[in-house]
């Protein structure tokens, strides 16, 4: 493949935009590449602007459960376009929107609307200090849960993969007021309870990890990260932006059995297009304006070019039978044909998968169940199997601490080639070891 285009694109990217990106895991800096820059993309599928297609497992970094492009969703903005983009008003279509992603996670008897992940969980840190009047909230190393200041100490996703996982910027006050534990180790948590325990308002988990790579919790874990909370009167947290509505209709928190304080949404409910949300039970959701004194506004929250494609998505997902079952016998699909390689040549490689995400880890190590395991990983290797990949066609998140997503839109052709593609490339780094 050839990238010419997308190289010149880059270079005239960095003379107006930081790093000549949006988003820094965008940039293709932690595989030593320059990122192709997306033309078009329709189902399971994307073309860059030099014509190569790549079959793809970003998924726009999640919301692409029904593939790109999907009709029924393209339709839906098409219809709303049509009436004006935002009125910076109430619609109907945020309450039906609410009343469906109630329906869907019942966990959630309010919910609010904003306009990202970030902002879903920074609000969300706001109502658990407003709510139980404390100030400590704790969070996991290797979790990312957006670039808002509480949240840049030891963080996941894009801070892990650039290096910087402490940033310039955060002030030492708002550092001192984040307790970190580590994730699948209960003692770390109940540890910081003991020392802290009046004066935690919250903590925030993703129960199932897709910042450090895909990550599940054990069972004995995430039920004690309950009880503990539960027995000092803190909040739990779910940051769900990235497993809601993707793991099961009800999330994350329906598979592990568990029922947060709060949960945080986003990706899927905007069905590709710019939201989040934060929901919980009632008594804690009416402390926000202008139910309450916790204050918090956006002129485009509930805006209604992404209730439309949410909404549509969410009926999509809500209404077809056994959808999950099918994406689920995909994932499997995938991930067996990768296993199969990875034994047979016997290669350093660990699989994790729960449902629609997974993550292959370069590693020596028999599993990856912390962030420990996956700091020591082998970036270098992975860099060369993602240029391998992308090579043959295989669009794959350039870092080693990411997920990758499964959509409906994936053919058993798909899968069939991605297999083939990797067994390939695994070949070839093993002949290099």
């Amino acid at each position: 493949m050839e990238f010419i285009n997308s190289i010149k694109a880059f270079e005239q990217a960095k003379k107006s935009i930081p790093g000549g990106v949006n988003s820094p895991v965008r940039s293709f800096n932690s595989v030593g590449s320059n990122p192709v820059f997306i033309k078009k993309a329709f189902g399971s599928h994307i073309e860059d602007i030099d014509g190569n297609d790549y079959i793809d497992y970003v998924g726009s970094w999640g919301p692409m459960i029904l593939g790109h492009a999907h009709p029924d969703v393209i339709k839906a903005v098409q219809d709303t376009a049509i009436n004006g983009t935002s009125y910076g008003a109430p619609t109907e279509i945020e309450t039906e929107m609410a009343e469906l992603i109630k329906s869907m996670m019942p966990s959630v008897e309010v919910v609010r609307m904003v306009n990202s992940g970030t902002e879903a969980t920074m609000s969300a840190l706001r109502l658990a200090r407003g709510y139980t009047g404390r100030r400590f909230i704790i969070k996991f190393e290797g979790c990312y849960h957006g670039h808002g200041d509480s949240f840049l100490i030891n963080a996941g996703s894009g801070a892990l993969t650039m290096g910087v996982p402490n940033s310039p910027g955060v002030t030492e006050g708002t550092a001192n007021d984040t307790l970190l534990a580590k994730f699948n180790d209960l003692e770390s948590v109940k540890s910081l309870f003991k020392k802290y325990g009046d004066q935690i308002a919250g903590l925030i988990i993703e129960p199932v990890t897709g910042n450090m790579g895909v990550v599940v919790p054990t069972r004995d874990f995430i039920q004690g990260v309950r009880d503990v909370c539960t027995q000092y009167g803190a909040l739990l947290i779910f940051d769900e932006v990235m497993t809601g509505f993707r793991l099961a209709k009800g999330g994350a928190q329906e598979i592990l059995g568990i029922t947060p304080d709060i949960t945080t949404m986003g990706k899927i409910i905007g069905g590709g297009l710019p939201v989040g949300a934060y929901g919980g039970k009632r008594e804690i959701m009416e402390k926000v304006a202008p139910a309450g004194p916790v204050y918090q506004a956006g002129t485009l929250s509930g805006n209604p070019l992404a209730m439309a494609a949410g909404l549509t998505t969410l009926k999509l997902l809500n209404d077809t039978p056994d959808f999950y079952n099918i994406l689920e016998a995909k994932a499997e699909k995938l991930v067996s044909g990768l296993q199969k390689a990875i034994d047979e040549l016997e290669f350093p490689a660990v699989i994790n998968r729960i449902g629609s995400m997974f993550t292959l880890f370069f590693t020596d190590d028999d599993k990856v169940e912390s962030f420990e395991d996956v700091k020591r990983c082998n970036t270098e290797l992975f860099a060369k199997f993602f240029d391998k990949s992308l090579q043959a066609g295989i669009y794959l998140a350039p870092s080693q601490f990411e997920a990758g997503f499964m959509s409906i839109a994936h053919t058993e052709a798909d899968i069939d080639k991605t297999i083939e593609a990797s067994r390939k490339a695994i070949e070839e780094l093993k002949a290099e070891l």
